[in-house]
């Protein structure tokens, strides 16, 4: 995985011939020639393809599959003589800055005699998942599969002798599984011309594009014609390689025509669908298809002091969030040495199978919420033949057996609970509608509801409101900013990856939120931000109320601080502007990452 900005690789000793050699890298360029041609055409054609819709069909119903970071570094758990290198696992060789004669050494080591494909397979599929992306070649250049490149593979290279790429396809073709690899394209630390080796000094280099030719596009290639059908081809960390090489990798997709890719490859390469890794954006990026990679635990690859799994309910809720929002999770798990999974992820992938075996309908073949994140939960949509069944994922079970689905209008026409299938009671209100609950939920981790409502969903603006819990958190990215013409405008930045408001400048800008409050009175308001001068003032409003707050520096404008700013009263219910004005005269820039109201004790009286 890209787990970090900088590059990596090393050195490939040739054992065949010089005239076999010679014979095979004039093949190479000369079919390249016909390749990188073929795509310039594309590139200069760079519209989705008029086959897109159908391509991604498989891929949009199926929201779930698996992630495997597999290698070398397994044999180790990623240590490197017994001392514990930073990072995920399968980036031991460069932050240990191991030699490459030294790592060949674990590689010849490599021996997992307990791994069994059909199995492996056959818990994924029991899980949920409907398909399965592995790294055929990570960072450390290592081949998992019977590479004719170079020996440096599991088959020529390992006491294991076996191609386990090939082996998995086999086993996902039975079993009904999609089935795609991970390729790292640009870094190869084991390649003299693979980008990110600075440590061996061994290395005698060649170009970029030498390692391209000779090493990268011929097992691309032969991934691409040599193991069956290829539902993915999941590019990893992009670096600055040449347009030649970029377009020869590129036009090899076209040999399996329905095969989607990532945008990992470069920054001209977008791919059919968008990669998030690690965290799941709190907004879904507008009319792209887009995917989670994540691991179960805390290494991509397997790494024995990696101990914090997630639990079941995190991945359980993880999956339906990002369902909510219109996306697929890929969910990594780490084989050891010897070619198993540690119990704690077996036991996840068990546990989300047996969730998925009554709720997977309000996973699969879902699109995005449409009545935005509910604090009791998450919501999934599909087109049924009676109407649009709404898919209430209830993470928090309401005390009082009562859940609004605020802002929705259509006409119920059932409401059930997936688990039992008991029929549930509801009612339209003023703002939306209310579903009766039994008193206890009928999962611990996730209880979902089919709602099917007539037609397609009607709903009306809804506007961010206190949960049950009193609390109203306004984020940066939900702001309105106000900037005056002519000056340098406010706007939405970032810093560790977190959405703030900056480079507000201008005394007269100022920002706004459109809010709704259900319950009257006094609230407390705070936020969270960064100021780098003595201390700035500004007003915070609500209809008639103002307060205004005075907030020293935190320091400088990297280092966020939550700062409360005092009590404010709101004397009626209704949708209404929250509004932020620096006061003239006394204000300095701040950045603003989030504004937070907290309704206080309905006696509390604002002095």
């Amino acid at each position: 995985m890209n787990t970090q900005p900088t590059d990596h690789h090393p050195a490939v000793t040739d054992r065949a011939t010089p005239r076999l050699f010679y014979a095979w890298v004039i093949l190479l360029l000369v079919g390249n020639v016909f390749l990188c041609g073929g795509h310039v055409f594309a590139q200069q054609n760079d519209e989705p393809r008029d086959d897109s819709a159908s391509r991604m069909a498989w891929w949009r119903d199926a929201k779930f599959g698996m992630f495997v970071h597999w290698g070398v570094y397994s044999v180790v758990g990623g240590q490197y003589k017994g001392q514990e290198l930073p990072n995920s696992a399968e980036w031991m060789m460069a932050r240990g800055k191991i030699p490459i004669s030294e790592y060949e050494q674990y590689a010849k080591q490599f021996n997992p005699v307990d791994f069994d494909a059909d199995e492996f397979v056959g818990l994924a599929k029991q899980a949920g998942m409907k398909y399965l992306v592995i790294t055929a070649k990570h960072h450390d250049g290592f081949a998992m599969f019977d590479s004719k490149a170079t020996e440096y593979n599991v088959v020529d290279f390992s006491p294991f002798g076996r191609d386990i790429m090939k082996e998995l396809a086999d086993a996902c073709q039975k079993q009904g599984i999609k089935f795609g690899f991970y390729y790292s394209q640009a870094q190869d630390w084991h390649h003299p011309g693979g980008f990110g080796n600075g440590w061996d000094k061994s290395i005698k280099r060649v170009s970029s594009d030498q390692y391209v030719k000779e090493k990268a596009v011929p097992e691309v290639r032969q991934l691409l014609t040599e193991y069956g059908p290829i539902g993915i081809f999941w590019w990893d960390t992009p670096r600055a390689m040449s347009e030649e090489a970029f377009n020869s990798l590129h036009s090899l997709t076209k040999l399996q025509p329905d095969v989607l890719t990532n945008d990992r490859l470069g920054e001209d390469f977008p791919g059919d669908y968008k990669t998030f890794e690690r965290n799941i954006p709190r907004q879904a990026p507008a009319e792209k298809d887009w995917e989670v990679c994540m691991p179960i635990s805390g290494s991509w690859g397997y790494k024995k002091s990696d101990t914090k799994f997630k639990s079941t309910r995190t991945l359980i809720q993880n999956l339906a969030d990002i369902a909510s929002k219109g996306g697929n999770y890929l969910l990594n798990v780490s084989p050891t040495g010897k070619g198993t999974l540690l119990p704690q992820a077996t036991e996840r992938l068990r546990g989300i199978g047996q969730w998925m075996q009554t709720n997977g309908e309000s996973i699969y073949g879902t699109t995005a919420s449409p009545i935005g994140e509910p604090d009791w939960g998450r919501c999934t949509a599909k087109v049924t033949a009676d109407g649009t069944a709404l898919y209430l994922h209830v993470f928090d079970w309401p005390e009082d057996q009562v859940l609004e689905v605020r802002g929705l209008t259509n006409q119920v026409l059932s409401a059930t609970l997936l688990d039992g299938e008991t029929s549930l009671t509801t009612e339209t209100i003023d703002d939306g509608i209310r579903v009766r609950l039994p008193e206890h939920a009928t999962d611990e981790f996730n209880s979902v509801i089919k709602l099917v409502v007539d037609g397609a969903p009607k709903v009306k603006s809804l506007l961010p409101t206190p949960g049950k819990d009193g609390v109203l958190e306004l984020g940066a990215e939900l702001a309105f900013i106000h900037n005056n013409e002519g000056s340098r405008d406010a706007g939405i930045r970032q810093h560790d990856g977190i959405d703030h408001i900056g480079y507000w400048l201008d005394d007269q800008a100022w920002v706004e939120w459109e809010i709704e409050i259900r319950d009257p009175g006094v609230y407390r308001v705070s936020s969270v931000l960064s100021v780098q001068e003595p201390q700035t003032q500004f007003r915070v409003t609500v209809l008639d109320s103002q307060l205004t707050a005075t907030v020293a520096s935190t320091g400088g404008y990297g280092r966020y601080t939550e700062k409360d700013l005092g009590p404010l009263r709101i004397d009626s219910p209704g949708r209404m502007s929250l509004r932020v004005h620096p006061v003239p005269g006394s204000w300095q820039p701040i950045n603003l990452r989030q504004l937070t109201l907290k309704r206080d004790a309905p006696s509390k009286e604002v002095e």
